[in-house]
């Protein structure tokens, strides 16, 4: 429900504040006051297209705000949360504006949006029907949703429609998978040979090292024998030469220093030290002299050790560096190959679980065209039936239930099975055709009145603007039309432009557009005699007598709402 309603800038509207409330609100006044601004500030609410020409001249721009409430659209609160918007005290604040150039701004909530999401969040809840004009009778997209709203089974449409996008969103991944299968073959081959590779080298923690070393030992054994033996000769000494080495030089100077000590207790430490010396002496000796005889030549062996260090520098030029990252390498690959093996698992159980979503698909889409059947003849009945009393006797109102040519390989799109569309005639000699091609701005009006008398218990709380509802009827049916706009206010916040004082008399909330001198705009509530004055002036035209008021009076204390 609109609660308040302001326009600035508004083509002839310098300013304006309309505050509205539940039930019938009806707007009058002379013919070019600016009546029909009111509509125009609702349709940019609802996201429609605007332009410059709407700016009122000098203005830097044109600008509508509506505060709207929540409480009956639990809905639209939950999708205005779900995209992060605050509904304070069950309202939520809408702006839209238009500057002289062109450019539209919108904002919800205090919030810049783009003006799609106005369409998207309020279109459906903001429904206009003007003259050629109605947002929900002329797309005939939206009248599967209407039909469906009708006949109380839009959650089973909406499950058509989830399973419709699922079984999609399974054939892409599925065909994403089969298309990678090739290169996924590639690369299922290609890791299984690194992970071989590696493997089959049966790699060892500090191995590469180790390798390196004795390959070192065995290229250079005689040099390494020489070097270690001349070491030992000169530790030990050599007997054959009688040269005296290392270790006998020390026990000599160790003889002294213990001679020494006899006669000076001070140097007693010293030649405990040197003894140290004489024994690491000793141990480096035979040390040099076991190493000496280690060392042997082994070309077997060293040809061995070539071959397994070319394998280990290989793998580490591709692998890494170290025996670990050659390892986490390999462990890398072996997961990813691993992964790529549950591929083949994973396009079973997609394509199982797409057979069963498309099984479930086609019975909901049965249950769904078998529930509109139904739908559409009641529904048939009930407009048809609300016609005649709106001045369109023997008019015919018929919903076509079109099959549509469903996807490849999914027994229905995300609408169902078929597409209704809402035909209509208003001669009963003629066949009834398409809406939006043969209904006049007045009959359109008044078919989209009956139609939504008929969903007024499937979508309660919607805000429902009309004009032009009364062109071209008076007396008795301006009376019955003003009646269905006040039974459809019920359930609805309805808001009507109206020439017609029966129609007027009707409304809950009377508004009345003047044009001052200067022409701007003001819009004013009318209550007790100021409204006789305003029914009868609609009644009587410029002379308005005692007579008049009297009729006025009448028409609404026979609506019930007695001046």
């Amino acid at each position: 429900m609109i609660e308040s309603l302001r326009i600035e800038s508004l083509a002839v509207v310098e300013a304006v504040l309309l505050e509205l409330g539940p039930g019938l609100q009806v707007v009058t006044g002379e013919t070019g006051a600016g009546k029909s601004l009111i509509l125009g500030a609702v349709a940019l609410l609802a996201g429609a297209r605007a332009s410059a020409e709407i700016v009122r001249p000098g203005a830097a721009e044109a600008r509508v705000e509506a505060v709207i409430r929540t409480e009956r659209l639990p809905g639209l609160a939950a999708e205005l949360r779900a995209r992060g918007f605050e509904v304070e005290d069950g309202a939520v604040v809408v702006e839209r504006a238009v500057s002289a150039s062109g450019r539209s701004r919108a904002r919800i909530a205090g919030t810049l949006v783009p003006v799609a999401a106005l369409a998207e969040l309020f279109g459906p809840r903001l429904e206009i029907s003007s003259q050629h004009e109605s947002q929900a009778l002329l797309r005939p997209e939206s009248h599967g949703r209407l039909l469906d709203a009708f006949g109380g089974h839009a959650a089973l449409r909406e499950r058509v429609e989830a399973r419709a996008r699922a079984a999609r969103a399974l054939d892409e991944e599925l065909a994403a998978l089969r298309r990678e299968a090739e290169e996924r073959a590639r690369r299922e081959d290609f890791l299984a040979y690194q992970v071989r590779e590696i493997d089959e080298a049966e790699l060892g923690a500090g191995e590469l090292e180790a390798a390196r070393a004795e390959r070192g030992r065995l290229l250079h054994a005689e040099r390494l024998r020489e070097e270690a033996s001349a070491a030992a000769a000169l530790l030990a000494g050599d007997p054959d030469a009688d040269q005296p080495g290392a270790q006998g030089l020390v026990a000599e100077a160790l003889r002294r220093l213990h001679a020494m000590s006899a006669l000076d207790p001070g140097v007693a430490e010293s030649a405990e030290r040197l003894r140290a010396a004489e024994l690491e002496l000793a141990d480096l000796g035979r040390d040099a002299s076991r190493y000496a005889e280690s060392i042997e030549a082994d070309p077997g062996r060293l040809a061995a050790l070539e071959e397994r260090l070319r394998l280990l520098e290989r793998l580490q030029k591709k692998y890494g560096a170290t025996e670990a990252e050659i390892l986490a390498f390999r462990d890398a690959a072996a997961a990813e190959l691993a992964a790529l093996g549950d591929t083949d698992a994973r396009i079973e159980k997609l394509a199982a679980e797409r057979s069963a979503e498309a099984a479930a698909l086609a019975r909901d889409a049965e249950a769904l065209s078998l529930a509109r059947r139904k739908a559409a003849r009641a529904l048939e009945r009930e407009v048809e039936a609300a016609l005649p009393p709106l001045a369109m006797k023997g008019a015919r109102f018929r919903v076509a239930l079109e099959p549509l040519a469903p996807p490849e390989g999914l027994p229905c799109g995300p609408s169902g099975a078929e597409s209704p569309e809402f035909l209509f005639s208003a001669n009963a000699d003629l066949e009834p055709r398409p809406l939006r091609r043969v209904a006049s701005g007045g009959e359109l009006s008044r078919v989209f009145l009956a139609l939504k008398g008929a969903l007024r218990r499937a979508d309660p709380g919607t805000a429902l603007v009309f004009d032009e509802v009364d062109a071209g009827i008076g007396g008795g049916v301006a009376d019955r039309v003003g009646a269905a706009l006040a039974d459809l206010a019920e359930s609805h916040q309805v808001l009507c432009i109206t020439h017609l004082p029966q129609v007027a008399a009707r409304g809950r909330q009377h508004l009345v557009v003047r044009k001052g001198r200067s022409g701007a705009v003001s819009v004013e509530r009318v209550d007790g005699e100021a409204r006789v004055e305003e029914i009868a002036r609609m009644a009587g035209g410029k002379t308005v007598g005692e007579a008049t008021r009297r009729h006025a009076r009448e028409l609404l204390r026979a609506a019930g709402n007695p001046a």
